[in-house]
C-alpha cells in the first residue's frame, strides 16, 4: 500500500477516539412547582384532544369556512414555510459534523520568462484534484448547533399548531358572531315593522284629534331608533364578513351562511381535573420548552468557540504536462495535514458572546415557566 494512504487510514482509526467533549451539560427539563391536576378530579371519558375538533360543529358551512382558512390563510402559509425553512436549516447545520469533499480540474498553458529561466518554453498543464476537509468537533460545537437547530424545528412546528388552533378559533367565533348579528338584524327589522305600524295607527288617531302631537313625535323617534339599529347591524355584518373572508385568505366580500345561531351545536368542553402532564402537550408549552432547549444548546456552541479547533485536510490528485500521463503513477500529487486554530486575544468578545447566550437561555427559561403557569388559568 502506498504511503499516501497510511496517514488518512491512521486518522480514520483514531477518529472514534477524538470524541466530542461537550463543554455544557445536556438539556434537562426544569423542575417546576406546578399543581398535579387542574382544579379538581373529573370523570373519565373520551376527549377531543386528538381529533379535528372543529368537525364537531354541526354546520357544514362553518366546516367549509374552516377548511378553506386552513388551506389559504396567509399567516398559516407563512408558518408552514417556516417549518420547511427550519427543516432545511437542520440539514445544513448537521452537515458541519461530516467531512467536506470537493473536486477541481485545471487545463492551462504557460510560459516562464526566459530572462529568469533561460530556454524556457511554453508548457501545457493538466491537473485533477480532490480536496477533503474535516473539522473535528472537539468541544461539541457542531453537535450542539445541530441540537439547537432541531429544537428550533420543534418550536416552529409547535408554533404552526398554535397558529392553526388560533385560526380555527377565530374563524368559528367570527362566524358565530356573524350569525348573531344576522339574528339581531332580523329582530331589528321586525321591531321597525312593528313601530311603523304603531306610527301609522298613532298618526291616524292624531288626524282624528284623539291623541296629542307629542305621541306622533315619540313614535317617529322610535322608528328612527329602529332604522339606526338596522343600519348599525348591517354595517357590522359587512365588517364581520370582510374579517372572515380575510381569515380565509380571500378578498373582502359576502359570506354564505349555514345553520342559524339557535341550531348550532358546539364541541364538548375539556373536563377539569386533567393531569398536569397533559400541559406538556399544549403547542404553546411545547414551543416554549423547545425554545429553551435551543437556547441551552446555543450556550454550548458559544462556549466551544472559546477553545482551540482542529481541521484535517487532504488533497489527492494528479498533475501532468500531458493529458495522457494523468493516470501514471508519476503524475500523482497529494498533501495532508492538520490545522490548529486557537483564539488567544479577542478583547473578551468570545466570553461576552458566551455570557450573552447564557442570558438568552435564562430568558427562555423564564418564558417557559410563564407559559406553563399561564396554562393553568
Amino acid at each position: 500500500m502506498s504511503d499516501v494512504f497510511h496517514f488518512p487510514l491512521l486518522v480514520l482509526l483514531l477518529l472514534p477516539l477524538i470524541v466530542s467533549c461537550a463543554l455544557t451539560p445536556d438539556y434537562e427539563r426544569p423542575e417546576l412547582d406546578v399543581p398535579e391536576k387542574y382544579i379538581e378530579p373529573a370523570p373519565g371519558g373520551e376527549t377531543v384532544a386528538n381529533l379535528d375538533w372543529w368537525e364537531l360543529f354541526q354546520d357544514e358551512q362553518l366546516q367549509l369556512l374552516i377548511r378553506t382558512a386552513l388551506e389559504q390563510n396567509k399567516d398559516l402559509g407563512i408558518a408552514l414555510s417556516r417549518i420547511e425553512e427550519a427543516r432545511l436549516t437542520v440539514t445544513a447545520v448537521r452537515a458541519n459534523q461530516f467531512p467536506f469533499l470537493s473536486a477541481s480540474g485545471l487545463f492551462g498553458r504557460e510560459k516562464q520568462s526566459r530572462e529568469i529561466f533561460p530556454g524556457a518554453d511554453a508548457d501545457d498543464r493538466f491537473r485533477v484534484t480532490g480536496d477533503l476537509t474535516y473539522q473535528v468537533d472537539l468541544w461539541g460545537e457542531f453537535s450542539r448547533a445541530t441540537e439547537a437547530a432541531r429544537a428550533s424545528l420543534l418550536a416552529t412546528e409547535s408554533a404552526y399548531r398554535t397558529v392553526t388552533i388560533s385560526l380555527v378559533s377565530q374563524v368559528a367565533s367570527t362566524y358565530l358572531l356573524l350569525r348573531d348579528l344576522d339574528q339581531r338584524l332580523e329582530v331589528s327589522k321586525q321591531t321597525l315593522k312593528t313601530r311603523l305600524d304603531s306610527l301609522e295607527i298613532i298618526q291616524a288617531r292624531f288626524d282624528k284629534g284623539t291623541v296629542p302631537e307629542l305621541d306622533v313625535y315619540q313614535a317617529q323617534v322610535e322608528v328612527a331608533v329602529a332604522e339606526t339599529a338596522i343600519a348599525s347591524f348591517q354595517r357590522r355584518i359587512v365588517q364581520t364578513e370582510n374579517a372572515l373572508r380575510i381569515l380565509m385568505g380571500r378578498n373582502p366580500g359576502p359570506v354564505t351562511r349555514g345553520n342559524s345561531l339557535d341550531s348550532q351545536m358546539f364541541p364538548p368542553l375539556v373536563p377539569t381535573g386533567l393531569p398536569s402532564e397533559l400541559l406538556q402537550r399544549r403547542p404553546d408549552v411545547v414551543q416554549a420548552e423547545a425554545e429553551l432547549m435551543a437556547a441551552t444548546a446555543t450556550v454550548g456552541v458559544a462556549e466551544a468557540l472559546r477553545y482551540p479547533s482542529i481541521s484535517l485536510t487532504g488533497r489527492f490528485g494528479a498533475e501532468s504536462t500531458d493529458l495522457s500521463d494523468l493516470n501514471s503513477g508519476d503524475a500523482e500529487t497529494w498533501n495532508i495535514g492538520a490545522n490548529i486554530f486557537a483564539p488567544l486575544f479577542n478583547s473578551g468578545q468570545l466570553k461576552a458572546q458566551a455570557d450573552a447566550a447564557r442570558e438568552r437561555a435564562k430568558q427562555s427559561l423564564l418564558s417557559y415557566e410563564r407559559t406553563l403557569q399561564q396554562s393553568f388559568r
